[in-house]
């Protein structure tokens, strides 16, 4: 079996903006508040952390930042994909430089490619750093999906080590668990499937509700390790509503307004996300309140 980069809860950060960019002094705070409330990873410039909008310099400076913030408690993922291979080595080589413990690898969108596509992609990226390379596979973001025979050719390579499955098919990540046994890690990438996933074998999570709730999410994954399993699965599904709400409209909208209701300051979400709607607002409120968040 390959190290693990990390085994638990490993929150897909925010990221707060302000007038000038990205608000530091605020993605600081956030941070230090999740590895108090016992996230096991903070993923940095993922998704949920608008990367898709950053300049190159926001994004390279982020990771920067991240790495230093943490200073070697937790692991720090990069989001380094893009949808062209050599962007995605650049970034992901600096990411290395500036100490990154792994990264986190979207597969391509957009211009797509096939599965040979899809091996020679990774292949390229993994071949030019010397750190573990997790694979993200979101098939409802990218309109690309990683076939079961294509994550056998992959986990060969001694530094994809992972993968964050958010194809929410449950049969197919049971079939990539037979196919790859501990050669692949799997971290789920939805938070309504952190126990299924669990109980295929998996790793954890890489999760949005942990950004509102980090000890809860650790603890679905720590009880589910200490052999708690109807605990997890009780914890799990008490949070379903929430979660639930954290993706009522496309993710991060709702997570970046409970932040902002749990008094961070998040800032704007960046065009073309836009304001969350009021009826969902309310929703997302309540659900907040009935956790005690707010």
């Amino acid at each position: 079996m390959k190290d693990l980069v990390f085994r638990g809860a490993g929150v897909a950060i925010i990221t707060p903006f302000d007038e000038g960019g990205i608000n530091f002094a605020e993605l600081g705070r956030i941070i230090e508040d999740q590895i108090a409330g016992g996230t096991d990873a903070i993923i940095i410039t993922g998704t949920t952390g608008e990367s898709a909008t950053m300049s190159d310099a926001e994004h390279r400076a982020a990771i920067k930042f991240a790495v230093e913030q943490v200073k070697g408690r937790i692991p720090v993922i990069a989001g380094t994909g893009s949808n062209e291979t050599s962007y995605a080595k650049e970034l992901s080589r600096y990411a290395e430089q500036v100490g990154a413990n792994a990264l986190l690898v979207v597969t391509p969108y957009y211009n797509k490619c096939t599965q040979n596509g899809l091996v020679a992609h990774y292949t390229s990226i993994a071949d030019s750093v010397n750190i573990p390379l997790i694979l993200y596979a979101v098939p409802s973001r990218t309109g690309v999906s990683i076939k079961t025979e294509t994550y056998a050719k992959l986990a060969r390579h001694p530094r994809i080590v992972a993968v964050k499955e958010a194809s929410g098919d449950l049969s197919a990540i049971l079939r990539l668990r037979h196919a790859c046994g501990d050669e692949l890690a799997v971290y789920s990438g939805n938070d309504d499937q952190i126990v299924p996933i669990l109980s295929l074998g998996g790793q954890g999570v890489i999760s949005v509700l942990s950004n509102v709730a980090p000890k809860a999410t650790h603890d679905i994954c720590q009880l589910y390790f200490d052999g708690k399993v109807s605990e997890a699965a009780k914890l799990q599904i008490a949070y379903a509503d929430l979660i639930d709400a954290l993706f009522c409209e496309v993710n991060p909208i709702p997570v970046k307004t409970a932040m902002g209701l749990m008094g961070y300051k998040v800032g704007n979400l960046r065009m073309p996300l836009s304001p969350m709607e009021a009826k969902n607002e309310a929703v997302l409120r309540t659900a907040l309140q009935q956790h005690g968040l707010l």
